[in-house]
């Protein structure tokens, strides 16, 4: 019933099929993914990606400071900025999440009535943001259109997203973009209160 057809016809699909079927954002790949398979990478992948994320953040961070004496960047290597970064992005996806579940609990408070509906809901938000990896190439492949390759990650991420809460509740396609957007309100509200502290995001 979770796949809405007689047989999930994934199960005869190779992974790779599978996988590139779930990079396609086709929402019975996801569905297939969710409800039919044993995945149990969920921290783990969330804290890679965030390990990428403020990676990126710390690395720019580096550059800003454009210096290029080699004991100042063994220094500037000990410092803690990255763990900061860390913590910063740590901090913006959970406000991201809460945005999510605050408008959906709002909107549809019949979807999310058990405690099994928001872990649901929360593995399926972690295995999306899965496009964050793409941060690893971005970062390695250095070019002038970086920053152009940062905006298609964030706007893929933010698709899978919308495919995994309308997979997940069984939704259509307007409320997951609403949440969405909400969330991404919410997480700018804490990056725009990290700036005011004079914080470097």
């Amino acid at each position: 019933k979770s796949c809405q057809k007689p047989v999930d016809k994934y199960i005869e699909y190779d992974p790779v099929i599978i996988l590139i079927n779930a990079v396609l954002c086709k929402a019975q790949a996801y569905r297939h993914i969710l409800f039919n398979t044993k995945i149990n990478i969920h921290g783990k992948l969330c804290i890679f990606c965030l390990l990428c994320e403020a990676y990126l953040r710390w690395l720019q961070l580096q550059d800003s400071s454009q210096n290029t004496d080699p004991d100042d960047l063994i220094r500037y290597a000990k410092e803690w900025d990255f763990y900061r970064m860390f913590g910063i992005a740590s901090l913006e996806q959970t406000s991201f999440f809460i945005g999510i579940f605050i408008t959906l609990w709002w909107m549809t408070p019949e979807m999310l009535k058990r405690k099994s509906d928001f872990i649901l809901l929360l593995k399926a938000l972690l295995l999306s943001t899965y496009g964050k990896l793409l941060l690893i190439p971005a970062v390695i492949w250095e070019h002038d259109y970086t920053p152009l390759c940062l905006a298609f990650i964030k706007v893929f991420v933010l698709i899978s997203n919308s495919q995994a809460i309308r997979v997940t509740l069984n939704l259509n396609r307007i409320l997951p973009w609403f949440a969405i957007f909400f969330g991404l309100l919410l997480e700018n509200g804490v990056v725009c209160l990290f700036q005011k502290m004079g914080w470097d995001v």
